[in-house]
């Protein structure tokens, strides 16, 4: 009882706490008034749009006869197409298993205890075997790349991406900050070029460009035509972040493993790499972010990803119309991955700095 009793008083001082920042001073305490009383005007209709007067079961006619509120008997019908676009429905299985192979790796990668030189063939294993159980290689029939998409399009074209992206990026920024005037040279040239053309002249060029560059009769697979795009793009903005992180760390690191004997090689892998990765971690994960959500641009060459399946979706004649709801389905999914992208960098780089300092 005692306990309790002290514990009770507590949670007033608590709530006073957090609300003191907002009413700091008269111009913070008029901003937020304005805030809330914005959020009251805005709120109101979109809960009645998305709770109150939404249709959540039935058919389009059901929908049309409620013209207030959203549809979501739509996304219900829909769900599917927009998850997996036109990958035949009996073996949809195959990407969702994929998919949820491939999240669940990455989640537990993202914990430092995990951090080892197998994890690289895992993640080599996993993603092979990915893609072999979605085209049906381990689980017949085959199933080609161009009735692929929605989700599993998203997921895997940005982890391949940004993985594959990810040595080439580091070669990159070694090469560019080197003392061999051409090979910075090279680096240099590859880098400002593909940073200075937007990622869709990439694609374009990937799709385009290249066919018409190899032999006749030699053809490559559209869809690793824009995952190859895609790699060569971030690499070269990874490039900069890496060598950005490179340059902000003091010469006398490498003085230091210089007079110990250590050859460059493990200077680079040992000491230099590890401390420059961790001053950029923000900026490598708004990169991964924005990866994530440039893949809307494989629309253009012909490639359903979640955005365009979603688009596709409310052009079905018995459903027709319905794309603020698809829309905000994908909104959703895409602020998760983003969302949960942010807090995990905030977190890594405490538990960095907290090891560090330990």
């Amino acid at each position: 009882m005692t306990f309790v009793s002290l514990s009770l008083p507590l949670r007033p001082r608590t709530a006073r706490k957090r609300l003191k920042p907002l009413f700091s001073s008269p111009v913070n305490g008029a901003i937020t008034v304005v805030l809330f009383f914005l959020i009251l005007w805005i709120g109101r209709p979109v809960l009645h749009w998305a709770v109150l007067d939404a249709v959540w079961t039935g058919t389009a006619q059901d929908c049309a006869a409620s013209d207030a509120g959203a549809c979501w008997a739509f996304v219900a019908e829909k769900l599917r197409f927009i998850l997996f676009a036109f990958f035949p429905q009996n073996l949809q299985w195959r990407p969702a298993v994929a998919t949820v192979a491939v999240l669940v790796l990455l989640a537990c990668s993202a914990m430092p205890r995990f951090w080892s030189r197998r994890l690289i063939a895992v993640w080599i294993a996993a993603l092979t075997a990915a893609c072999l159980l979605v085209s049906g290689v381990i689980a017949p029939p085959i199933v080609s790349t161009n009735h692929w998409g929605g989700l599993p399009i998203t997921v895997f074209v940005s982890i391949m991406g940004l993985g594959f992206a990810f040595p080439l990026a580091v070669l990159l920024a070694l090469a560019r900050r080197s003392r061999m005037r051409i090979l910075r040279l090279l680096a240099v040239t590859y880098i400002e070029v593909l940073r200075a053309v937007p990622m869709i002249v990439v694609l374009y060029v990937a799709m385009l460009i290249v066919p018409m560059a190899l032999p006749a009769g030699a053809l490559v697979d559209k869809l690793l035509r824009a995952q190859i795009g895609i790699t060569l793009f971030a690499s070269a903005y990874l490039a900069e972040i890496i060598r950005a992180g490179l340059q902000a760390l003091p010469a006398g690191q490498s003085d230091a493993a210089c007079a110990l004997g250590l050859t460059y090689w493990q200077t680079a892998r040992l000491i230099i790499l590890p401390q420059a990765l961790r001053a950029v971690i923000p900026a490598i994960v708004n990169l991964s972010v924005g990866i994530l959500l440039n893949t809307s641009l494989l629309a253009v060459i012909g490639i359903y990803d979640l955005l365009n399946a979603a688009k596709s979706s409310a052009t079905d004649p018995q459903w027709l119309g319905f794309y603020t709801e698809a829309y905000v389905i994908v909104a959703a999914i895409y602020f998760a991955f983003s969302f949960c992208a942010s807090r995990y960098s905030l977190w890594l780089e405490r538990h960095l700095r907290a090891g560090g300092h330990h």
